[in-house]
């Protein structure tokens, strides 16, 4: 799924059709990058997901259980900031760990977890409670996964602001030197006044594409594992 992370990003920080990288398609993207970088283009700044996701999905969704229970369905897991440790030293370095630099994009970072889990969780648990339970088991699996990519795929259209943000933030600003994008909503509100209302959901395809069977599939793992989880720690207890 990596390859279309980085499409996704490719496309959000470019800057309207004037930028003279400008993708024009999603296949556009994919023939650049691959004959001007090669394979290996699509997985540039990997590692950082790498290390980040594991502890990342145990955050989400141990918190979303904590916040199940007390809070009903609410849930804003703290977004976790660059974890490629050369990069990481060479931005202490140079910009410090503020908001200039390790954790420059946190607001925009926090804001993009916190809707897109809020959506996804809160579509999903509901909408499951409210359709019926399927009797045959291949049926039942299909119902969780179709709940789970409409979920994922929701959640992705409503966030996709805080990702584009986030993306401008943390990327390359248009004149070397000077820093453009600083703020969440002040990043928002540019983009929008300079490129149109659109330009707030670049990359939107490659991130549904991604984010709409893979959400599915991260809550099918995660609701079968707790079932099994929960099965064998009843069954030793009942010894």
């Amino acid at each position: 799924m990596h390859p279309l992370d980085v499409v996704k990003t490719r496309f959000q920080i470019q800057r309207g059709k004037t930028d003279p990288t400008s993708y024009k398609s999603l296949g556009d993207c994919f023939r650049t990058i691959f004959q001007r970088e090669g394979l290996l283009g699509f997985y540039k700044g990997i590692f950082p997901p790498i290390l980040a996701e594991t502890p990342k999905r145990a955050v989400k969704f141990f918190t979303f259980e904590q916040y199940k229970k007390l809070l009903g369905y609410a849930s804003l897991p703290p977004g976790l900031q660059p974890s490629s440790f050369v990069q990481a030293r060479q931005i202490i370095k140079t910009d410090g760990l503020g908001f200039q630099g390790l954790n420059k994009g946190l607001t925009a970072t926090l804001g993009r977890h916190g809707v897109f889990n809020m959506v996804y969780f809160g579509f999903y648990f509901n909408v499951k409670s409210i359709l019926p339970v399927n009797k045959d088991p291949n049926l039942e699996f299909l119902r969780k996964f179709g709940i789970g990519l409409v979920s994922g795929t929701i959640a992705s259209i409503i966030n996709i602001p805080f990702d584009v943000a986030k993306s401008r933030i943390q990327g390359p600003q248009p004149v070397p030197g000077e820093i453009k994008y600083r703020t969440c909503f002040k990043t928002m509100a540019t983009v929008y006044k300079e490129e149109g209302f659109l330009a707030l959901y670049k990359g939107l395809v490659p991130k549904i594409m991604r984010l709409g069977p893979g959400g599915a599939v991260m809550l099918l793992v995660y609701e079968y594992v707790y079932a099994w989880l929960q099965e064998t720690i009843d069954h030793k207890e009942s010894f």
